[in-house]
């Protein structure tokens, strides 16, 4: 099969012919349909270290169908149509048995603890593999895998955003996009912040009902201004402590900060306002596997759109590296193996 090999920072992926993997009695090999092009594979490119040494097949956004099943698989079978899950988990850790299982003691990363979906074939414990229904297309759903699957357990988990909440995102890119529609779809009212005129009209496209560019007014008085002193929710969804600084500075008395971004840089807020006006401030870490099928559900009904804006063959995928590090994706860019 060919595949797209990580053999260090710095350097470009190669396309390479590798041995279809060879699968256990509780795995399942799937022919991909597609994966997503996202910023994880940028950290890795741009020093981040990766749990397994390279070689690695990176990507970890991806959907496909079974061609295989292992004896002892019972939840799936061959021919069926998948999502496959970012992370793995053991369902026995401590974690995993209070229902946080995407801070899994035994945490197994696709495309960096083991080898990822940047490949014709990739190989899945099967009780991890999320059906998914006729009615969603096989290639754009593997963006729920991720870019919906993060900002939606953000929201619904460590945001708890209930119908009526004002809910401010911080960066419109490919996963705050998404956090607009899904915030929108759970009854908030939705304001997006941005420096790009069209990513803020895209937001009201999908359910914003105000827009801030940050390059135009200050978006911590602008949000206050329009909530009447602060939002409810904000999340942080591009990885800027200075951004991560403003969410937390748009909150109301008791509200909550979420941070999706990743910085490996501190964060410094004022404990003070921290202590006297109750202000929450969470990390959100992937998705629960137990929010996947409320979330697939979602997009089968309609309530979500797979924002998809460049479908390109796998041996282009340096070239959507190089688009999405420059800025060029418009939502997500996905490869077709």
């Amino acid at each position: 099969m060919k595949a797209a090999v990580f053999y260090g920072p710095e350097q470009p992926l190669r396309i390479e012919d590798m041995p279809i993997p060879e699968i256990n009695p509780q795995e399942a090999l799937i022919k991909v349909a597609a994966c997503g092009v996202c910023h994880t594979d940028l950290h890795y490119l741009e020093g981040v270290p990766t749990f397994k040494k390279p070689p690695l097949i990176l990507g970890h956004e991806a959907s496909g169908i079974i061609t295989k099943v292992g004896e002892k698989v019972i939840n799936v079978k061959k021919d069926d149509r998948v999502l496959i899950p970012p992370v793995l988990t053991c369902g026995s850790c401590y974690n995993c048995r209070i229902g946080r299982e995407n801070l899994c003691k035994n945490i197994i990363m696709i495309g960096n603890s083991i080898d990822g979906a940047y490949a014709e074939y990739t190989k899945i414990p099967a009780k991890d593999l999320i059906k998914l229904p006729a009615e969603i297309a096989l290639e754009e759903a593997s963006i729920i895998s991720d870019a919906m699957s993060t900002p939606f357990h953000a929201l619904k988990n460590r945001g708890n955003v209930r119908p009526g909440d004002s809910v401010v995102i911080y960066g419109v890119g490919g996963v705050g996009l998404n956090a607009v529609q899904i915030a929108a779809a759970l009854g908030a009212y939705v304001i997006a912040v941005d420096k790009i005129d069209e990513k803020l009209e895209h937001a009201k496209e999908l359910g914003a009902s105000e827009t801030i560019n940050s390059d135009k007014e200050n978006p911590v008085k602008a949000v206050r201004r329009i909530t009447g002193g602060g939002a409810d929710v904000a999340v942080e969804a591009i990885g800027i402590p200075q951004v991560m600084r403003m969410a937390y500075d748009s909150v109301k008395w008791g509200g909550r900060t979420v941070i999706v971004g990743y910085s490996h840089k501190d964060l410094t807020i004022s404990a003070a306002r921290l202590m006297f006006r109750e202000i929450e401030v969470r990390g959100s870490l992937g998705c629960r596997i137990v929010d996947f099928p409320p979330l697939v559900d979602m997009v089968r009904r309609g309530k979500l759109k797979l924002l998809v804006s460049d479908k390109m063959p796998l041996d282009q995928i340096n070239e959507a590296l190089k688009m999405l590090k420059e800025g060029k994706i418009k939502t997500r860019a996905i490869v077709i193996p």
